[in-house]
């Protein structure tokens, strides 16, 4: 059974950093394409980040090198790296299987939660 869980997420002040992880389980993550969502407040859901099968790393806009997403084989568990956080990222954010752009369908876990005060 595929599963995905989240955690790391937390309280951070503003110009922190904070490293989440998506823990695998049914699958091996790094033989498929695997991504991060998030969802703000009052926003909707969108697209952080994502890292293919050959391990290129693709991110939104927002980011702007902010952000870093590895995964280990070994562990079976994918990573965010954020840095320079502000008020602006404080999100729900979740780990994606098969992951659509657009539709935005696909395997999501249930979440961690990142907030940044100032």
């Amino acid at each position: 059974e595929v599963q995905l869980m989240e955690s790391g997420g937390g309280s951070v002040q503003a110009g922190g950093s904070l490293k989440i992880t998506c823990k695998a389980s049914g699958f091996p993550i790094t033989g498929v394409a695997m991504n991060w969502a998030r969802e703000r407040p009052g926003k909707g859901r969108e697209w952080v980040g994502g890292i293919n099968m050959a391990g290129g790393k693709y991110y939104a806009e927002f980011v702007q090198g902010r952000f870093d997403i590895s995964r280990d084989f070994h562990k079976n568990e994918m990573y965010l790296q954020m840095t320079g956080l502000t008020t602006e990222d404080s999100a729900m954010y979740f780990c994606v299987k098969e992951y659509t752009m657009g539709t935005m369908r696909g395997i999501w876990g249930p979440g961690t939660q990142v907030t940044v005060s100032s």
